[in-house]
């Protein structure tokens, strides 16, 4: 098992099946009184693939599993799916038929190219709490892509990005390239998910926002030291 809540054991790499578990995404949401935007996420990787997984999250009452993958509704027509009425309402994009693509982002750490991004598309940003609140955003339809830059820890992800595949998503590094799972280093620097037909569109216009000189500069390749507080999405790894 590779989870948050445990200290890693080296044998999980010689084995040809690993748990990546997170039993709490989204810990400040989860402290602060009327935040849905938390999540708990397990997944399975086996050989090389993410072959399972489910993200709950417990404050909307909902689960969203590869077991039944959510059909993928048009994210300009179909409405936000209804939320417990015991539980306030996570942070959601503007409706709009045919308004710009609805972008999620940390809403504590959105990627300095973000901004910039949004412009050069017309697209919005909506700022939301846990990575698997974000994914499941946009795999239910709320949203059109979720982009993150700066770094997370593979529990962060793994479950998010083996429902989103199931369902049909588009999910890879911010560049298009494969993301890896159960590495030595359990690291990944960035992330999109997005319908499969905007992964091109999106990957380019990544490409170029982040291609501006102050950007390159700020952008952080390494995980931080474990005496880091500024920790990345998730909190501090044992």
């Amino acid at each position: 098992m590779l989870s948050e809540e445990g200290r890693d054991n080296p044998a999980r790499l010689a084995a040809d099946r690993v748990w990546i578990v997170d039993p709490l995404d989204g810990t400040r949401e989860f402290g602060e009184p009327g935040r849905t935007d938390w999540a708990v996420h397990v997944a399975l990787w086996e050989r090389g693939e993410l072959t399972a997984g489910a993200v709950a999250l417990p404050a909307q009452g909902r689960v969203l599993s590869t077991a039944e993958p959510p059909r993928q509704p048009s994210p300009r027509s179909q409405p936000h799916a209804p939320v417990p009425s015991h539980a306030p309402a996570p942070p959601q994009a503007p409706s709009a038929a045919a308004g710009p693509l609805r972008i999620v982002v940390s809403r504590t750490r959105a990627p300095a190219f973000t901004a910039r991004l949004a412009g050069n598309i017309g697209a919005t940003l909506v700022p939301i709490g846990s990575a698997g609140a974000k994914a499941a955003a946009v795999i239910l339809g709320e949203a059109d892509a979720y982009v993150h830059d700066g770094g997370q820890y593979e529990w962060d992800s793994a479950a998010p990005v083996a429902v989103a595949r199931a369902a049909g998503l588009h999910a890879s590094r911010l560049d298009g390239e494969n993301l890896r799972y159960n590495e030595p280093e359990p690291w990944l620097p960035d992330i999109l998910i997005c319908p499969v037909g905007k992964a091109g569109m999106l990957v380019e216009a990544i490409r170029e926002a982040r291609s501006a000189p102050r950007h390159r500069s700020l952008r952080r390749r390494e995980p931080p030291e474990k005496s880091v507080t500024d920790t990345p999405e998730s909190a501090s790894w044992p």
